[in-house]
């Protein structure tokens, strides 16, 4: 059965039952919970406050497979270090295996060895949470070649892992054969959006718009990926956007059809 699963990035600001609902009416088995203020699971929330999330979306029958944060492991910020560590022990309490953080600033030439440096310092502490680090397609490593660059200049631990962001390396050329290899050993979570063009990157319903992700499904399938699959709705940023409940349902047909 394919794995599926979404981010409530698609839902922003909605209670866990709603989520619970809304991932059981879809055959949803797992949940990206976005790490934001005024989310299910914010930043400043106690460790007791992610264990009751992780319970509840449990008892309804949902794995609560990543802690989307929004740390930044290649910036300049002195405390970032401390807010890693935040995130992956909010992450464990809640029982997420994966924590997904970004890169940085895209300008910032140091941004690759100041991440290196960052996700190898943060590997301990995440075996002692047993979080998986996921570094994301996204803003200062757009590809699979730079997310590969900076895990093994951290020294490919198996406390570390790649997120592929479907749109990102496409987005800026990278072909989806060539990521693939770039990632070989290092893939360990992907999210499907689909977008109107590399420049309009206003959400529109899976396999409507440009995206080849009926190629990338084949794709995965191919290298023997055996992962979630995860719908990143960006309702939060395009409030335009469809309903969640619309895109998961044209989610679900695109894998229903490339199953």
């Amino acid at each position: 059965m394919n794995r599926l699963a979404f981010s409530t990035l698609g839902c922003p600001g909605a209670p866990v039952g709603y989520v619970a609902d809304l991932a059981g009416r879809h055959g949803c088995g797992g949940i990206e919970l976005r790490c934001a203020d005024g989310e299910i699971l914010p930043p400043d929330a106690t460790h007791e406050h992610a264990g009751t999330v992780g319970r509840q979306l449990a008892d309804a029958g949902i794995d609560v497979i990543c802690l989307a944060s929004y740390v930044q492991v290649g910036a300049r910020a002195p405390a970032t270090g401390e807010v890693l560590q935040r995130h992956l022990e909010l992450a464990g309490a809640a029982g997420a295996p994966y924590l997904r953080v970004f890169g940085g600033d895209p300008d910032d030439s140091g941004a690759a060895d100041l991440a290196a440096e960052r996700l190898a310092g943060a590997v301990e502490f995440a075996a002692d949470t047993g979080v998986r680090i996921l570094l994301e397609t996204h803003d200062a490593f757009l590809t699979g070649r730079a997310v590969a660059d900076v895990l093994h200049r951290a020294g490919n631990p198996p406390q570390l892992g790649a997120l592929w962001d479907v749109v990102n390396p496409w987005r800026v050329g990278e072909s989806l054969a060539d990521t693939a290899a770039a990632l070989t050993g290092l893939l360990t979570h992907v999210q499907l959006k689909d977008v109107a063009s590399p420049q309009d990157l206003a959400p529109v319903l899976p396999a409507s718009g440009a995206v080849p992700l009926e190629a990338f499904r084949r794709l995965l399938d191919e290298i023997g990926y055996s992962g979630w699959f995860s719908l990143e709705w960006e309702a939060a940023w395009y409030p335009q956007a469809a309903p969640l409940d619309q895109a998961l349902s044209a989610f679900r047909a695109l894998m229903d059809d490339t199953a």
